[in-house]
């Protein structure tokens, strides 16, 4: 039975998706703040969390910063509740390593719809052939998904890892935003390929030596993206 850890100062929230999510067969933790999510983490084994950004204590980017920065929880699946809906919102919870967004108010069906297609992203996951590719500076690790550059540990949210997967393993192809989205997202995201390219920009910033002129994650302008094949 897979657990997945709700974070909401508001209670009415909180039971609401407990409900729900118990009614799909899912185990669920209950915070009404980041100080107890994070400590309700470091006791129990989570396989999914649903963090409001909006709590008093500590909010939910910053619960997000502490669990990407814990290698006991950095590549745990996260999703982002939010009554904000600007875009620079949506990018800021990107940027920290969320692997989606959701605005409140929210459809229950189509959260419980999203934390079933991440879920499955992790049940999915198998080492290739080659469990180790490395190329340039950069060695990937999929088995452990791990990656490392210059042999210092990089960290990748799960989405990243997703999308870094997926170009490699279709090197010197190129694969267009909608394919990319339905492989690694596996549902539209809000319509919206623009996610695409700011996971994109995240992956060359921690990769790249120069981000403006990437060796490793080539545009292809008006498609989409191509794992170079002069990389290695």
């Amino acid at each position: 039975m897979k657990s997945i850890l709700i974070v909401d100062d508001e209670q009415h929230i909180l039971e609401l998706l407990k409900f729900n999510l118990r009614k799909e067969g899912y185990n669920t933790f209950e915070a009404d703040s980041g100080l107890q999510a994070l400590e309700i983490l470091k006791h129990n084994k989570v396989d999914l969390v649903i963090l409001d950004i909006m709590m008093s204590d500590k909010d939910g980017y910053e619960v997000l910063k502490e669990i990407r920065f814990n290698k006991d929880t950095k590549n745990l699946p996260v999703i982002l509740l939010s009554a904000k809906s600007e875009e620079i919102d949506k990018i800021l919870g990107l940027e920290l390593g969320a692997d989606d967004y959701i605005t409140k108010p929210f459809s229950v069906k189509e959260l419980v719809v999203r934390v079933k297609a991440l879920l499955r992203r992790v049940e999915s996951l198998k080492p290739e052939v080659e469990d180790k590719v490395k190329f340039g500076d950069v060695e990937v690790d999929f088995s452990k998904r791990t990656v490392k550059k210059n042999n210092q540990d990089v960290s990748l949210s799960f989405k990243e890892f997703e999308l870094l997967k997926l170009l490699i393993e279709n090197k010197g192809r190129v694969l267009d935003r909608d394919f990319i989205l339905q492989r690694v997202w596996g549902y539209e995201f809000d319509g919206d390929t623009r996610t695409v390219d700011v996971h994109i920009r995240f992956l060359r910033r921690k990769l790249e030596d120069d981000e403006k002129n990437p060796r490793y994650i080539e545009t292809v302008r008006g498609v989409g993206y191509r794992f170079n094949e002069r990389s290695e």
